[in-house]
């Protein structure tokens, strides 16, 4: 949620953020109803100062009559008090639904862009790189990088793969090596839904635990396990709702949702919690399953496990003093890459522009790993500094010090990584020419040892 009262004092500034969102929001209605909100609210403080004049006159008059006139004057005046409160409670209940509607701004150094094709690639990395195209010494857009450095880098990766070897799509892959069952998903749960077999479902616990731990051991963060299920004021805290309810999963008789990401459950862990000096920076990873609707991805990737109702994801949160939260980004962005750095896959870094950012990110980064067999760069990651938007969402603050005023601490979160894509990227990178898939060295210590899934 944005500041009202910066919305109120920079109106323009708002507007010209919100331009180079490209979304519609309901700038002019908060305004409007933010205004009228005040009136009220100040001919409301007027008329209950006037009502208590009245009571303590009332008090001091000796004539009969003229008391039982001003008794009567009173409850009138404490009539239109009421009605008045009625209405400012209307327009306060229509003001609060109005900033729920607004997205966040853009941080300044976002570059502006109308859409995805205005991205820019900021960084690229390959193993043992001998060879590769040469490293970006600027950002690049991503339509510019489609023209420019993608045959060189599929040249490249084509010809340190084997250059006879064309490399299957993992829904090739996976039903003749037995790990996916695609027609029995879609028996038993209709579109968008699979079973994962044998070595298949044991690879992806093993990536998950290897991930959780590469985390909590390596990294510093604090492992949680989160519920599945949570409450309307958790969604609206991190952002999903009101906005995106048509894209969530809910039980009306209870009034649950299941999540579509752990960051809900534990962005809300302190929700309206006042952190006391000396707590933050707070790290948490988490694995949980995650569940949307994609009702507004209908025609896309419909072939495989890129896009599903119901997923795996180990996330990334972190919880940091306004000053500090720059570096987490960055933190985030070094912690998810490191994944795949020792998996040894290629990923590049994509800034999202203004017109591609989310609702609730004020700068977001994609880490995108590639897939041969697909011949596309899979979203495994999306880093997200929400400044103190979620923060004034779920009223989550900080004292900066013993006796200081609560301020909102900023958050932000990160997939570490994003399964069933990471699954997929080791599939059809570790795939050989025979058929089988090589296991990456530090999966092996979590399947005992194996080193390939033969046919």
């Amino acid at each position: 949620m944005l500041d009202l009262r910066f919305i109120r004092e920079h109106p323009d500034e708002v507007r010209r953020d919100l331009a180079k969102l490209h979304t519609e929001a309901p700038l002019d209605e908060v305004l409007e109803l933010d205004e009228r909100h005040r009136a009220l609210l100040g001919e409301v403080e007027e008329l209950r100062a006037a009502r208590n004049a009245g009571s303590k006159e009332v008090g001091k008059l000796r004539d009969a009559a003229e008391r039982e006139r001003r008794i009567a004057a009173m409850r009138a005046l404490g009539d239109t008090i009421a009605e008045r409160e009625t209405e400012l409670a209307v327009v306060r209940t229509r003001l609060d639904a109005a900033l729920l509607e607004m997205p966040n701004l853009p941080d300044p150094d976002v570059p502006v862009g109308q859409d995805e094709s205005e991205n820019l690639v900021t960084r690229y990395w390959v193993p043992d790189g001998a060879g590769a195209p040469s490293e970006l010494r600027e950002p690049v857009r991503l339509d510019e990088w489609e023209a420019t450095i993608q045959p060189a880098f599929e040249r490249y990766w084509r010809e340190r793969q084997g250059a006879d070897f064309a490399p299957k799509p993992h829904w090739d892959l996976g039903p003749a090596l037995g790990l996916i069952d695609f027609e029995r998903g879609v028996k038993v749960s209709g579109s968008r839904f699979y079973f994962l077999k044998g070595l298949g479902a044991r690879l992806q616990r093993a990536v998950i635990a290897w991930m959780v731990d590469l985390h909590v051991e390596r990294q510093g963060y604090t492992e949680v396990y989160p519920p599945y299920l949570v409450r309307t004021e958790a969604l609206v805290g991190t952002g999903q709702l009101p906005k995106f309810a048509d894209n969530q999963y809910h039980d009306a008789p209870s009034d649950l949702w299941l999540i579509p990401t752990a960051e809900v459950p534990v962005t809300n862990m302190h929700r309206d919690e006042i952190l006391e000096p000396g707590t933050l920076p707070l790290d948490y990873v988490a694995y949980s399953a995650c569940f949307r609707r994609e009702q507004f991805s209908a025609g896309r990737d419909t072939r495989g496990i890129k896009r599903g109702h119901q997923f795996d994801k180990v996330e990334m949160v972190k919880f940091a003093e306004p000053d500090a939260s720059d570096a987490a980004l960055t933190a985030l962005v070094t912690d998810a890459a490191a994944v795949l750095e020792a998996l040894e896959i290629p990923y590049r870094v994509v800034q999202m522009c203004t017109g591609d950012l989310s609702f609730t990110a004020a700068k977001k980064l994609d880490l995108e790993a590639w897939a041969p067999g697909c011949g596309e760069w899979l979203e495994v990651s999306s880093c997200s500094n929400f400044r103190d938007f979620q923060a004034r969402r779920a009223n989550i603050r900080y004292r900066p010090e013993a006796g200081a005023r609560p301020a909102y601490v900023h958050t932000l979160n990160g997939s570490g990584l994003a399964l069933p894509r990471t699954l997929i990227a080791i599939m059809e990178n570790y795939q050989r020419p025979d058929g089988s898939i090589a296991i990456p060295d530090p999966l092996r210590p979590y399947l005992g040892g194996l080193e390939a899934i033969a046919p």
